[in-house]
């Protein structure tokens, strides 16, 4: 799709990171025909409620007063029988642009489907972004949104969104509707707009156990026992080890310089003082207690080597406190 007005017959939009798609339907959906076109032209299904006979029938009708029409399936991945779509992938007619939003996997590259959408179709990909490249995105969104933030904020919106890029875009777009002409992104705004505290996070779990401060750790556990969805101990676990593991990666690396750390920890010189600290602090083994330790209390978490009904709150107080000795 481009600016240029020509389009393929056929767009398959596939793929585990919905954001992408959705941005692309939405494209589609409103600039593709002008508002009189789309009054005669546009036709939408869903997958779960259309059937296929319907949906070629409209790929195959011609436009009315346009050049083309548009036809978009979404939700794709729940249309029963999709397979007989081949039909028309097999001919597809020039005049209709035929879009299909096909979410949360990708089609099997072995079957005729596929290999008729190859041939004449246009295929795209959206895949998750990797959790490195999290912080990075999120920068950018909000740069390219008319806004800066500080890498404290990204990082906290980073570590508790995760990447689900389509929750993270509607949670800027919240803070940006309740900035009042502010430019920059705050953790007060986080704080305040998306329920995210500033100072009782996992961020702030994390370094506190980086610098071994339990006073400091068994607090923030506390306000998570007390506001449940502040951070729930399924979100808290996997951060965590992802903090961890990317310091105990650092030993891998020949230079272990502030400068040559600061590409791995988002150019963030408090996240490169943080894992400093905490390697003179554990050292390599000590790390590696760390990683096995938060893998012991996740399984203890889903009920696995539990015996008990021990709560969430006190199953991350035991494992700080083994973490510390």
């Amino acid at each position: 799709m481009n600016g240029k007005k020509a389009f393929k017959p056929v767009y398959w939009l596939e793929g585990e990171e919905e954001y992408y798609i959705d941005q692309l339907i939405n494209y589609a959906e409103h600039k593709i025909l002008t508002s009189a076109e789309a009054e005669f032209n546009l036709t939408i299904f869903y997958g779960r409620d259309a059937d296929w006979p319907a949906i070629i029938n409209a790929c195959r009708r011609y436009p009315m007063f346009a050049e083309r029409q548009l036809v978009i399936l979404k939700e794709a991945q729940h249309l029963k029988d999709i397979d007989k779509l081949e039909g028309y992938f097999h001919s597809p007619l020039t005049s209709t642009v035929f879009i299909i939003s096909y979410k949360g996997k990708t089609i099997d590259k072995r079957t005729k489907t596929y290999k008729l959408l190859k041939s004449n179709a246009e295929i795209f990909t959206s895949e998750k972004i990797r959790d490195y490249k999290l912080a990075g995105w999120i920068a950018d969104f909000v740069k390219n949104s008319g806004y800066t933030i500080n890498n404290k904020s990204v990082l906290l919106l980073a570590e508790h969104l995760g990447n689900d890029l389509s929750r993270i875009a509607n949670e800027v777009e919240k803070l940006s509707l309740n900035l009042k002409g502010a430019k920059e992104i705050n953790e007060d705004h986080i704080e305040q707009y998306i329920g995210i505290s500033k100072e009782y996070n996992v961020f702030e779990l994390q370094a506190a156990i980086a610098k071994k401060d339990m006073a400091k750790a068994i607090i923030i556990i506390q306000y998570f026992d007390g506001n449940p969805k502040a951070g729930p101990i399924q979100m808290i676990l996997p951060a965590l080890y992802s903090s961890f593991s990317k310091i105990l990666s650092v030993y891998g690396l020949a230079d272990k310089s502030e400068p040559a750390l600061r590409s791995i920890f988002f150019n963030n010189p408090e996240a490169v003082k943080n894992a400093l600290q905490t390697m003179k602090l554990y050292g390599m083994e000590g790390l590696e207690k760390l990683i096995l330790l938060l893998h012991h209390y996740k399984l203890k978490s889903i009920g696995v080597a539990s015996t008990s009904t021990t709560s969430n709150a006190s199953l991350l107080k035991e494992m700080v406190v083994k973490m510390m000795m």
